[in-house]
């Protein structure tokens, strides 16, 4: 990896691409620590300071999360790149249930760019929905738990409308920063973005065990992130490759087909997806116990649920994690229209009959890899919450959703730069 960077840095304009994606990620890192107007960054400092386990634990952690730290520093980017992910996952699964979205995506490029469109602006609805519901959270005190201090210094109507627009505004400017790393920069903009958001906070999680845990735990951790690191590569590289034979066929005077190929089936198909939907689930009993003051309801959520390391959160988390990965495999990946098209174009499997037969036979095949694909999930997401008392209560650095975002954004990243060397070292050839 790193000598495919050295020479990506010796070759002139893919040096300019990595240096513009570069500065773009640092713009990205100065909004998410600039404050909105009329935010008071002294409040917001000293109630994060004194709750640090709370705030971790807050009903708006995986928000938090994927905005690098930003969203209870109420910054111009506090809602971070989560309002584009939940609007690309809603179009995705109406993909599925609308005909129209579905035809769409069979029309190419012009299909997609009319979906890119739509997730656009669902995209900016998510984000005023969000910046609304953040902003009252703030108006009444409670964005950061056991803050009594006023964090907005002027709790107007107009006031709040500003950081309202503020926010929905900062969402708008990321998505146009992601698309210009896409574009001009090495590719993948938004997933960088991401990684750059979650891997900004790595050095606050780490210092906060070295203080709180020690440093043979801090070593511990270092080594048990590293173990992880490793075996996350390991399954994200893993796959099925199911060969498919191209049976000959004259066109005219022309000879097509022959050829075969494979069909890769990812251990991790549904990659980080159902960890996100398991974590939102989760976080929707305390964000209910925050408007519903029954006491019985309240006490069953902070004895069982609030606890991120009792063992019947850890139960549900693997179960929903485990459902949600069969769920969205299911959608995601359909074996009958996968078993048409390779008939349409002459393809088959060796052995297995086209047609129903080779939709069966996928259909199969996925099951049973997406059952070690959901297993990985689970055991990756509840590892780290199951070793919060080694760490004095403070976060994991590696866990689940974390951990699984940067090391299949780092080798997506990776592979997009080699290819484009392999191109510039083809190009004498080409010629």
């Amino acid at each position: 990896m790193l000598s495919a960077f050295g020479r990506a840095f010796r070759t002139p304009d893919l040096r300019k691409k990595l240096l513009f994606t570069f500065g773009i990620i640092v713009l990205f890192r100065i909004g998410s620590v600039l404050p909105a107007p009329g935010v008071s960054t002294r409040v917001i400092h000293d109630c994060l300071t004194g709750n640090q386990d709370s705030a971790s634990k807050n009903v708006l952690s995986l928000i938090n999360l994927f905005s690098g730290g930003a969203l209870l520093q109420l910054s111009v980017f506090a809602l971070g790149i989560l309002p584009y992910i939940t609007a690309s996952i809603i179009i995705q699964l109406l993909t599925v249930v609308i005909p129209r979205l579905e035809q769409l995506r069979k029309e190419g490029s012009a299909g997609e760019t009319k979906i890119t469109q739509y997730t656009r602006y669902l995209t900016m609805a998510l984000a005023v929905l969000q910046s609304t519901g953040i902003v009252a959270l703030a108006r009444s005190n409670r964005l950061i738990p056991n803050c009594t201090s006023n964090i907005i210094r002027d709790p107007s109507i107009y006031n709040t409308a500003v950081i309202v627009i503020t926010m929905t505004a900062g969402t708008a400017l990321i998505m146009w920063l992601g698309e210009l790393i896409t574009s001009r920069g090495v590719g993948n903009g938004m997933s960088l973005l991401m990684f750059t958001s979650i891997a900004a906070r790595l050095p606050s999680q780490g210092t906060g065990i070295l203080q709180a845990a020690g440093g043979v735990v801090f070593t511990l951790v270092l080594l048990l992130g590293l173990a992880i690191v490793v075996f996350v590569v390991f399954v994200e590289q893993a796959q099925r490759r199911i060969p498919v034979q191209y049976a000959k066929r004259m066109v005219g005077r022309r000879m097509y087909g022959g050829t075969s190929t494979y069909i890769p089936m990812k251990v991790n198909q549904a990659g980080v997806v159902p960890v996100i939907f398991a974590s939102s689930l989760l976080q929707l009993p305390q964000l209910l116990g925050q408007v519903w003051t029954n006491k019985t309801f309240q006490d069953f959520d902070q004895r069982f649920l609030a606890r991120g390391d009792h063992p019947l959160y850890l139960a549900f988390y693997a179960a929903l994690i485990i459902f949600f990965t069969y769920f969205y495999v299911s959608i995601t990946f359909n074996p009958t229209e996968v078993a048409d098209n390779m008939k349409k174009y002459g393809g088959f499997i060796p052995g297995i009959r086209p047609g129903r037969p080779t939709a069966e036979y996928l259909e199969r095949v996925l099951s049973r890899i997406t059952l070690p694909g959901s297993l990985f999930l689970g055991i990756i997401c509840v590892l780290p919450l199951a070793l919060l008392n080694l760490t004095k209560n403070q976060q994991f650095p590696f866990a689940g959703t974390s951990v699984l975002i940067m090391v299949g954004v780092g080798l997506e990243t990776v592979k997009q730069i080699e290819s484009q060397l392999q191109q510039r070292h083809y190009e004498g050839f080409l010629r």
